[in-house]
């Protein structure tokens, strides 16, 4: 994964259900593509936009967390490496990368432990979601939130779930109009 800007974008997405399905749906709008829409309502019908949201700090330049103690424990078993480029008084960039050792552990916990597996199709979402975007891209994409820009430094950004399931069920209905129309 190239830049701590792309890591910590897609992080608020994995962390954030609610902004996920969202993006989802503003994708759906543009491509009209029904598994957007499905796979939107599959997180908004559920209650994971509450149960499983880990909010993120609105920092300088958007979400953000400190990533290096959460990575330490992951890197000092040899299951991801951290690179750096700049020079030593600038670090211009972080580079992420799972190992063979992470990516069979990750195997492992998915295999003996299949509820976990809804964490393995959100990061395929995610990734899907971000295709050929950077993090400066994403980092402009999730400022399109009107809940998630004007959030205070220092704050954590808030939830999105009731615009959003309320968003959900208008495309949802204009979609059974157009389906019906169609016939």
């Amino acid at each position: 994964m190239r830049s701590q800007v792309r890591l910590q974008k897609l992080d608020f997405w994995l962390r954030n259900p609610d902004y996920l399905a969202d993006e989802l749906l503003t994708d759906f709008e543009t491509s009209g593509e029904l598994r957007l829409l499905q796979l939107a309502g599959d997180i908004l019908n559920s209650e994971e936009p509450e149960v499983r949201r880990y909010p993120m700090l609105r920092h300088h330049f958007g979400a953000y967390e400190p990533l290096d103690d959460a990575l330490a424990v992951l890197r000092s078993a040899g299951l991801i490496a951290r690179r750096r480029r700049g020079t030593v008084d600038r670090v211009r960039q972080h580079d992420y990368y799972l190992l063979k050792a992470g990516e069979q552990v990750a195997e492992q916990i998915v295999r003996g432990a299949p509820a976990f597996g809804y964490y393995v199709d959100w990061v395929a979402l995610v990734v899907a979601l971000a295709d050929g975007l950077g993090g400066t891209d994403l980092k402009k994409r999730q400022y399109l939130q009107r809940e998630y820009y004007p959030a205070a430094r220092g704050t954590r950004i808030g939830p999105v779930s009731t615009r959003a399931r309320a968003r959900f069920a208008q495309l949802r209905e204009h979609q059974t109009d157009q389906d019906a129309g169609d016939q």
